[in-house]
This record gives structure tokens, C-alpha cells and sequence, in this order.
């Protein structure tokens, strides 16, 4: 991993936390505008006359092809550029698409839309991260990288419940366009108060002042890096898991628990919020504190935080009732969450100064296009397909059980992982 270098100050100040703060509250409207569809979805579904592939569709791949596609492009720019500017114009990109989602009359207006928020969102995290990284230590980056990350349950939290709130009062068209001015305006806040740092500043003179890479060198360094290849896989499977639970928890409550669109606003809102900042948040610094001495903690938590999720995920997805279902699930939810930050400080600690945004590009398109765009399509299809034989709600509920399997490879991928860094950590004492 990368050492600090003399010139680097030896104390982080306020104004680091102040810009995790606010490229924080960015990616918390980029979680927002993203997952927004999936508590709209039974409402969306009604109007336009959809199928649940093709909600499945429009939330996964449709939207994960695009944000993956254009995350690489962009990113290689902000290895080169001012990252600050590319997340501000990308947050102005997702916002107003978010809001274009409203005047939607069919699907393929629908797709549109979504495809102009992938494109958007993919210049948002990872030159978010790479600007992280450039004002924080390598052993301060998890718990950076966690705060910024709980951008995840915050824009999911506001997301399910203000965008409940107002498709119940309002409409669905209405809960689009009122996400969306908020990101416009955040967007133009960004380039006030965030500076653009000096890149590698706490890196090894002779990284920190390298040209920056080529996307093939990139795809060289994950190849000849067992860390960051293993990682890859870990992150694929993980994000299956999570997006297919995710995508599809509150359409679960609502069509076969029982729960109504306020009770969706008002507790899944707060309970799974809380559950995902408690997962996204203590992660970090627990990966932090542990990895100090072991490296491997930041491949082993989320491991075995994964493994505690599986039995809950049964449970709650079997539940006969929407409040013992949504406190049931809202354990795996917590557990889920536990590997974002460390998987993304590994990604950070182990990148060459002049690789971080690409290489982080890499592992979100894979954990984005295989996670978003299959897991959500996943359930819908065979949600759709059991459906010829049994009621909405009971086909939904045996579609979900067969996401619990694909814990098995997430879990031993990240194993791997842990496996690797020990022998990195080895191979740099020698």
C-alpha cells in the first residue's frame, strides 16, 4: 500500500471532513435519483401498463449498462482533469434526467430517461473517491470513505420516504421532478466550497508525480494485481445480491406483507436508513481500527457480515406480516452494507495515485452491470414467471428466496480477498 510522503501534512483538519461532507450529500442524491424507481415502481407499473421485466429492466440493466459504459471514459477524464468540475456537471446531468423520468408517457420514454441518469451518475463516485483519497491518509480512507458512502442509506432513507410521501399526495410524476431540483442546486454549491487537491499528495514522490495511465494500463494492474482481480469477483457477486434484495424489498411489502404506500414512507424509510448507515458507517472505521494490524480485516468483516445476513434474508422474505418482515430484513440490509466502504478502501489503498478514479470505474462497472443490471432483472423474471402459476405476492416472495445462494460465492470471493491482502502485506514486510 501506498506510504505517505514527507511533504504531506501530518494531521487532517476540518476541511477534509467538510468536502466528504458534501460530495457526501452529492452521492446521496445520486443513491436517490437511482433508487427512487424502485419505491415508485407498483405505481409506475399500474400507469404505463409494464411488466415486472420490464421494471426489472428500467431499474437494472437498462440503467446499469450506461452508468457502467460511460463510468470508465469518465473516470480516465478525471484521472486527467478537474475532478471537482466532472462531479458538479454530472450532478446537474442526473438531476435534470431524474426529473425528465416525470413526463414519462410509456416505456420506451422511461428507458430514455433512466439511460440520461446512468450516463449522469456514472461521473459521480468515482472521482468523488479519488478526491477522498487525495485529502485523506491511506489508514484514515475507510472511515472517509464510509462517511461519504452513507450517501447510500441517506439517499435511500429521503428517497423512500419523501418520494413516498409524495407519489401518496401527489402522484408519482411529482415525487420524480421534486428529487430533482434539490440535485440541481447542489450542483452548483459543489463548485463554491469543494477545491480540487493536489493529486497524490499522500503518495510516494515518484507515484504521485507519475503521468496518468492509459485505461489498458489500468486493466493490466487489475490483471497482475491478485488483490484487485479477486476484488472484482467479490464485488460482482455482492452486488447481486444486494441490488436484487434491494430493488425489489419494498414492492415484497407492499404486495405480498401487506403494507401500505404510508407505511412504506414512514418505517421502511427509517428502519432500513438506519439499518444501512449502521452497515455503510461502522464498517469503515471498524476496517480502519482492525486493518492496522491485520489488512486482511477489510476483506474478512464484510465476510462475515454477509454470512450473519443469509438466515434473516430467509426469514424476512418469509415472514407472514410487513413489520416482522421489515425488522427481519432490515439485518441483512445492515450486513450488506458492510462491504462498500472497506471493499472501495481496498480498491483506494492498493490503486496507484494516477490509476484511483479508473481503476475505481472498473470495479463499479463490474459491480454495477453485473449487481444492478442482472440482480433486479433477476427477480422480476422470475417473479413474472411464477406468476402463471400462483398471485403476484406469492410469486414475488419465491422469486426473492432465490437470491439467498448467491451469498455462497460472495462470502468465498471475499475470503480471497482477505487471503491476498495478507500475502501483499507479507510480501511488503520482506
Amino acid at each position: 500500500m501506498s506510504q505517505q510522503t514527507e511533504a504531506a501534512p501530518k494531521k487532517v483538519g476540518v476541511y477534509p471532513y467538510v468536502v466528504v461532507l458534501i460530495l457526501g450529500l452529492v452521492y446521496t442524491f445520486n443513491y436517490l435519483d437511482r433508487q427512487i424507481l424502485a419505491i415508485l415502481a407498483e405505481p409506475i407499473k399500474a400507469e404505463l401498463n409494464l411488466t415486472d421485466t420490464q421494471i426489472g429492466m428500467v431499474s437494472g440493466l437498462m440503467f446499469a449498462l450506461f452508468y457502467t459504459v460511460f463510468g470508465i471514459p469518465i473516470a480516465w477524464l478525471a484521472d486527467r482533469s478537474h475532478r471537482v468540475g466532472i462531479v458538479a456537471a454530472a450532478c446537474m446531468m442526473w438531476s435534470v434526467f431524474c426529473g425528465l423520468c416525470g413526463l414519462a408517457q410509456n416505456y420506451v420514454h422511461l428507458v430514455l430517461a433512466r439511460i440520461g441518469v446512468g450516463i449522469g451518475e456514472a461521473g459521480g463516485a468515482s472521482p468523488s473517491m479519488s478526491v477522498i483519497s487525495d485529502y485523506f491518509p491511506p489508514h484514515k480512507r475507510g472511515g472517509a470513505i464510509g462517511l461519504f458512502s452513507l450517501g447510500v442509506p441517506l439517499g435511500a432513507t429521503i428517497g423512500v420516504a419523501f418520494g413516498a410521501w409524495v407519489a401518496a399526495h401527489y402522484g408519482w410524476r411529482q415525487a420524480f421532478v421534486a428529487v430533482a431540483i434539490p440535485g440541481v442546486v447542489l450542483s452548483l454549491l459543489l463548485l463554491f466550497i469543494v477545491r480540487e487537491p493536489k493529486r497524490g499528495r499522500y503518495d510516494p514522490p515518484a507515484e504521485a508525480q507519475a503521468k496518468p495511465a492509459s485505461i489498458a494500463e489500468c486493466i493490466r494492474t487489475y490483471v497482475r494485481t491478485p488483490t484487485l482481480s479477486l476484488l472484482l469477483l467479490a464485488a460482482g457477486t455482492y452486488s447481486f445480491v444486494f441490488n436484487a434484495f434491494a430493488a425489489w424489498a419494498p414492492a415484497l411489502l407492499l404486495r405480498a406483507k401487506g403494507a401500505s404506500m404510508a407505511d412504506i414512507s414512514m418505517w421502511y424509510s427509517l428502519v432500513f436508513g438506519l439499518a444501512m448507515a449502521v452497515g455503510m458507517f461502522g464498517s469503515g472505521f471498524l476496517a480502519d481500527r482492525f486493518a492496522q494490524k491485520k489488512p486482511s480485516a477489510y476483506a474478512i468483516l464484510p465476510a462475515w457480515a454477509l454470512a450473519i445476513g443469509v438466515p434473516f434474508f430467509i426469514a424476512g422474505v418469509m415472514a407472514p406480516s410487513w413489520p416482522v418482515a421489515l425488522g427481519l430484513l432490515a439485518i441483512p440490509m445492515a450486513m450488506n452494507m458492510m462491504f462498500v466502504a472497506p471493499g472501495f478502501a481496498i480498491c483506494q489503498n492498493v490503486a496507484p495515485a494516477n490509476q484511483r478514479a479508473t481503476i475505481s470505474s472498473i470495479l463499479m462497472l463490474v459491480n454495477n452491470l453485473v449487481g444492478m443490471g442482472l440482480g433486479p432483472l433477476f427477480v422480476g423474471a422470475l417473479s413474472q414467471y411464477f406468476s402463471n402459476d400462483m398471485d403476484s405476492g406469492a410469486a414475488l416472495t419465491k422469486a426473492m428466496l432465490f437470491v439467498a445462494p448467491f451469498y455462497i460465492p460472495a462470502i468465498g470471493a471475499l475470503i480471497l480477498v482477505a487471503r491476498a491482502l495478507d500475502k501483499r502485506h507479507k510480501a511488503s514486510m520482506a
